[in-house]
């Protein structure tokens, strides 16, 4: 199996976020144990790299919520990698109230970042629910935020 920058992330976030936080980013030893169990280095710094530039809250985000309903245009490279599930999907947890459109922006920003030519329904689930989870400061609780993200799948999104 290929492993690659999600994976990583997909691992981090099932096996670090529930620690404390100040366990979580004890980057060195965190690197060797990553290395350890099978990821390659590259890899590994890389999905450091991409959550560093995960803002913290929404605060941290640049972009400002317009006042009126507003429609998102993907752009080429965007449709290329979102099929239109994808983009359904982030349409729908906006609409649901989950995403502000700054938030949904971060999880697009993020995706991109990824080195992937195309990105499936279950790993823009899982930058959604780590996006997400760091955004809100795990003042929302984890079960319900991954109920809400992951259980998306059962509708279809038109």
């Amino acid at each position: 199996m290929k492993e690659n920058v999600l994976d990583v992330l997909t691992y981090m976030f099932e096996s670090y976020f529930y620690d404390e936080i100040d366990t979580l980013f004890n980057r060195e030893s965190m690197l060797e144990e990553l290395v350890e169990v099978g990821f390659d280095h590259h890899d590994v710094k890389h999905a450091f790299d991409w959550l560093a530039d995960l803002p913290s809250s929404h605060e941290d985000l640049a972009l400002t919520s317009p006042t009126h309903q507003t429609i998102r245009i993907f752009d080429a490279s965007e449709h290329e990698k979102l099929d239109s599930e994808c983009r359904g999907y982030l349409l729908k947890l906006e609409q649901m109230g989950i995403f502000t459109p700054a938030s949904r922006e971060l999880v697009i920003d993020r995706v991109m970042a990824l080195e992937a030519d195309e990105i499936t329904i279950e790993q823009l689930r899982w930058v959604s629910l780590i996006v997400l989870y760091n955004l809100a400061n795990s003042d929302i609780p984890y079960s319900w935020l991954e109920d809400i993200v992951m259980d998306l799948s059962s509708s279809h999104i038109h």
